[in-house]
């Protein structure tokens, strides 16, 4: 089963590696140079041969001196144009591989975040992609020349004295045994420690992103232990690695040594008895080392091969996640027609309904509340109109068409959405305004939706106006001012679908104003469907619905719902009185 697993894991890997499209001439180029590297390499030792045995400088011809001094030019043009080559295909390969996971990430859906920590999807773009790098780049090569060093070495060895060859390959089948297991086991390490370097990217990351919640909330000896838990188990780890690679290291040291004194001991009478020369004992020697140090090479390939295939299955399951078909279907050239859910059920986990059997039509260019408790699912209703969910049960339409039947891309270019939080993107106020557009902005209809969003005042304040950077998350600005922007950005989207949630319930009074009024810029000529827990600022909507625990219990303007509906009184009892006595 392990076999078949590891074999698969082979295949994966390839596979992967072909759907990038790698520059096969330059690959080949670089395996023939290192190739010609090795073939070059492996005539020292005869040189050598010669050498000792008496063979001088002052016999030699200029033609010859030319001769191995070109060879050995070769070989150093060669080697160093086969690495550059090399990694130039390696990081080929590499880079097409993150732009693939890149873009799958943008196509997954909204639910394929709900389940994954944004540090473990960060880890898996950088440092699964470079683990595939370094067995590209530095050890594929390594791993075939070694094999040709390795066969040209026993070739000329077993044509220069079979005897001795055969004494030190006796070696070979024991190293064999004891390196095998010591691999299996670097895979399962190797594995462990990726998903641990995923976890720990993931408290780092969140952490840093949100640094301002943890100071104030004095949270950083708590955040230090999960930190400390992750470094601590990343050590652990890597004393296991350590543990086999001190196992590695030893074994093929005991074997050089084993077999260089073999060969010296056994080499020697060979010598005194005049079976060979001391040339070919020196270069016997030398072979020997042609063999060894490319044995070496081929066993950090075998290693870093099985970190390779831990890294190679976390990619793959990411590209083969499930993602958003945002192009089939046909387009949404007018959504200006009345939305309507029907019976629509929705459960995160089927054993907690959020949504049950809604019903509600939303009513081209008029403005539809929805309103109640926390928790009853008024977000999510947002999501579904926004399709980051389908729903479990019932359908939404808009007019006649049913709402997965239209193009993704296009549905969502048609809607506006401005919610309590709006986010905001490092970098500029003009940046913020044009993200996600299409088309060139002017500089008059960005102050003209800036003007109309109230924004223009704080903006020309600015140092820098328009061009001013907001910081991550538009750390620089207040609430208000951020909120303001969100709404400039809808306004020069046009949609026809407005969606606010909650958009000015973190806000102060003075703010809530100026963002009301822009609000209502906005939505001069749209269909509108609003989120409030602030009954003040839904009284005058066209209609008012009623969510409690996921059902509708109450539909009707602000007057029939105060006369009908007992929990919507108590609502605006509670509040509304409170803004007058205030």
């Amino acid at each position: 089963m392990e076999k078949e697993n590891k074999k698969g894991a082979v295949k994966r890997f390839a596979k992967l590696i072909m759907e990038t499209n790698p520059p096969k001439l330059l690959l080949g180029l670089a395996v023939l140079l290192s190739v010609i590297t090795t073939l070059v390499a492996l005539t020292i030792p005869l040189f050598t041969k010669e050498l000792v045995n008496g063979f001088s400088f002052g016999s030699l011809g200029s033609g010859q001196i030319i001769g191995i001094a070109v060879a050995f030019i070769a070989q150093v043009v060669a080697g160093g144009l086969s690495v550059y080559w090399l990694h130039y295909s390696g990081n080929k390969i590499v880079s097409s591989i993150r732009e693939r996971l890149w873009s799958k990430l943008l196509r997954l859906p909204v639910p394929y975040y709900d389940n994954k920590s944004s540090g473990e999807t960060i880890s898996r773009l950088t440092n699964d992609t470079a683990i595939l790098k370094s067995l590209i780049t530095e050890h594929i090569t390594g791993f075939f020349t070694g094999i040709l060093s390795v066969i040209g070495a026993l070739a000329i060895l077993f044509y220069m004295n079979w005897q001795m060859t055969l004494v030190m390959l006796v070696v070979f089948p024991v190293a064999a045994l004891i390196m095998f297991p010591i691999g299996s086991r670097m895979y399962k390490i190797s594995k462990e420690t990726q998903e641990e370097t995923a976890r720990f990217t993931s408290v780092i990351n969140r952490v840093v992103s949100e640094i301002r919640l943890v100071k104030a909330s004095g949270s950083e000896p708590m955040e230090y232990e999960h930190g400390r838990t992750g470094v601590m188990n990343l050590f652990r780890f890597g004393l296991k690695e350590a543990k086999m690679q001190a196992l590695i290291a030893p074994v093929i040291s005991f074997i050089i040594l084993l077999l260089l004194v073999g060969l010296i001991g056994f080499g020697g009478v060979q010598v005194s008895s005049g079976a060979i020369t001391a040339g070919e004992l020196v270069a016997f020697i030398m072979y020997l080392f042609q063999i060894m140090l490319p044995l070496t090479q081929i066993s950090q390939f075998f290693t870093q091969f099985q970190k390779a295939m831990g890294a190679t299955d976390s990619i793959i399951a990411i590209m083969g996640a499930e993602e958003e078909n945002q192009d089939s279907g046909s387009e949404a050239e007018h959504i200006r027609k009345t939305v309507s859910l029907e019976r629509v059920s929705f459960a995160y986990k089927p054993e907690e309904p959020i949504l049950q059997d809604v019903s509600m039509k939303i009513e081209a260019g008029k403005v539809t509340a929805i309103v109640g408790p926390s928790g009853s699912g008024k977000t999510t209703l947002f999501s579904l109109l926004e399709r980051f969910y389908s729903p479990s049960a019932g359908s939404i339409r808009i007019g006649e068409q049913d709402l997965s039947d239209v193009k993704l891309r296009s549905w969502r270019s048609k809607i506006g959405y401005v919610s309590q939080e709006s986010p905001i993107i490092a970098g500029s106020i003009r940046d913020n305004l044009s993200y996600g557009l299409d088309r060139a902005i002017s500089d008059e209809e960005m102050e003209n939706a800036a003007r109309m969003a109230y924004a223009d005042g704080f903006i020309g304040e600015l140092p820098d106006g328009y061009d001013t950077e907001v910081g991550e998350r538009g750390i620089k600005l207040s609430g208000g001012q951020r909120q303001r922007i969100a709404i400039a950005r809808a306004l020069l989207r046009d949609p026809e679908l407005l969606m606010l949630d909650e958009a000015t319930s973190n806000l102060d009074s003075k703010s809530e104003e100026v963002v009301q009024d822009a609000l209502k810029n906005l939505m001069v000529g749209r269909t509108t469907i609003v989120i409030a827990h602030r009954l003040s600022t839904v009284v005058d909507a066209d209609t008012i619905v009623f969510l409690d625990k996921g059902r509708i219990t109450g539909k009707g303007t602000h007057e029939q719902l105060y006369r009908s509906h007992t929990l919507y009184r108590e609502f605006a009892d509670g509040q509304l009185k409170m803004n007058k006595s205030a």
